[in-house]
């Protein structure tokens, strides 16, 4: 992608691949026995050489870095994954790009409504779940409502809520990724040759490597999508 797409376009492409990075990362700093994975933007060497010294990452992982080294949360209610996640959401909602912060404002929203559901149904803590301090966030902390407190805010608040209700968890989540594969293609519905279709482009295929690790077949259908 370096050499065919401009410098700042690459560095679009580069923040769509994140999400890969930050688990690779939680991987090597847990020191997990799991394979890397080679489709994100930094490598594993990268990674290593910043965790000694940071110098090359994101400002949000250097942050969270220096906090797991000192062994000092940022947000000592979350686990160590949701503190990375809540400091990823924070810089991206804030990016320049519409785009992207349209694309992870939307994938934040979906994970903190999921979570709220499921935390409501299993009368878990929201407190140590919700990630993040957005309006969404915050609504779905305090709300008691069987909508989260959501309706008329979000305007895909019902078909999130009833993915939710399936009490089948690899069906729930294909029917996220359904939803978030129409979601971008209503978001490029007037992009023809543009950056914005690249990244939905790597979004789109990065679902299809996933799932065809977990269920090929399904995997396959998604290809067939694209």
């Amino acid at each position: 992608m370096r050499d065919v797409l401009s410098k700042k376009d690459y560095l679009l492409y580069q923040k769509i691949l994140l999400p890969i990075d930050n688990q690779n990362l939680l991987n090597i700093l847990n020191k997990a026995d799991i394979s890397f994975n080679e489709l994100g933007s930094f490598s594993k060497e990268e990674l290593e050489a910043n965790i000694r010294e940071p110098y090359s990452l994101p400002e949000y992982m250097q942050k969270f870095i220096n906090a797991f080294k000192e062994n000092e949360p940022i947000y000592p209610s979350l686990s160590w994954e949701n503190q990375l996640l809540s400091l990823f959401y924070d810089e991206v909602l804030q990016d320049k790009n519409e785009f992207i912060r349209n694309w992870y404002e939307l994938d934040y929203n979906v994970k903190n409504i999921l979570t709220g559901v499921l935390c409501k149904k299993h009368k878990m803590s929201l407190e140590t779940q919700i990630i993040g301090n957005n309006d969404v966030a915050k609504t779905i902390k305090t709300s008691q409502s069987s909508d989260l407190g959501l309706t008329g805010i979000v305007d895909y608040i019902e078909d999130i809520i009833n993915i939710a209700q399936n009490s089948n968890a690899i069906e729930r989540e294909k029917a996220i990724d359904v939803f978030k594969w129409n979601y971008l293609n209503e978001m490029i519905f007037f992009e023809y040759f543009t950056i914005d279709r690249i990244l939905t482009f790597v979004i789109k295929t990065n679902m299809i490597e996933r799932w065809l690790k977990i269920d090929t077949q399904y995997g396959n259908e998604l290809f067939g999508m694209l």
